[in-house]
């Protein structure tokens, strides 16, 4: 909800998230807490200038006499406690492709899922080693050929697990147009229900 004055300011901006049964929301000075199922994450927006509380069983965010780049802000926050929860009770999942023209890419996953080793990427001999983001865990498929499969928590770390992958197997110095070998993202979503990426 929003109540606008002139001025481009409003007097309130505010949006609720709700907390649903199984899960623990704790707000302490613009530090969240979610825990549930899966484990617990902690995500701080101090450098935002919102008020969060709770609320009963929800979330209030809300920001007064904000301008619209402060309002804006509001949003922001609902959706990542949102992804918190989401991530504490299902989880998510990002499948990764391997994708090469001649020279077979030859992945080993290491130290217990967190270390992803890259050989053979278009004929190189380099070893690529990529360590995966606090709480991404990643296995080779057993069901698809020559795909990954990157598993955890928080969407961003997961997300960010999956971009190291991705630009450490960049071609440089070729046409990217003829040399398309990479490990490129093919699904992702909420562990259970992916998406595919076109």
């Amino acid at each position: 909800s929003c109540d606008h004055i002139n001025m481009g300011k409003s007097v309130r901006t505010s949006q609720t998230v709700d907390i649903p049964s199984g899960v623990t929301v704790k707000v302490a000075s613009r530090v969240v807490t979610v825990s549930g199922p899966r484990g617990k994450l902690v995500k701080k927006f101090k450098h935002l200038q919102v008020d969060i509380k709770r609320v009963g069983n929800k979330v209030l965010v809300e920001v007064w006499w904000g301008r619209p780049v402060e309002n804006a802000a509001v949003r922001t926050v609902c959706t990542h406690i949102k992804n918190m929860i989401v991530g504490v009770t299902e989880g998510y999942q990002y499948n990764m492709r391997l994708v090469y023209a001649h020279f077979p890419i030859n992945t080993n996953v290491t130290d217990d899922g967190t270390v992803l080793e890259v050989r053979n990427f278009i004929g190189q001999k380099v070893l690529r080693r990529i360590t995966m983001m606090d709480g991404v865990t990643i296995i080779r498929s057993e069901t698809a050929k020559d795909q990954l499969e990157l598993v955890g928590n928080d969407i961003e770390m997961v997300a960010q697990s999956a971009a190291n992958i991705t630009t450490a197997c960049k071609v440089h110095e070729k046409d990217i147009r003829k040399f398309l070998d990479g490990i490129y993202v093919s699904e992702k979503g909420v562990i259970g229900n992916l998406i595919p990426v076109v």
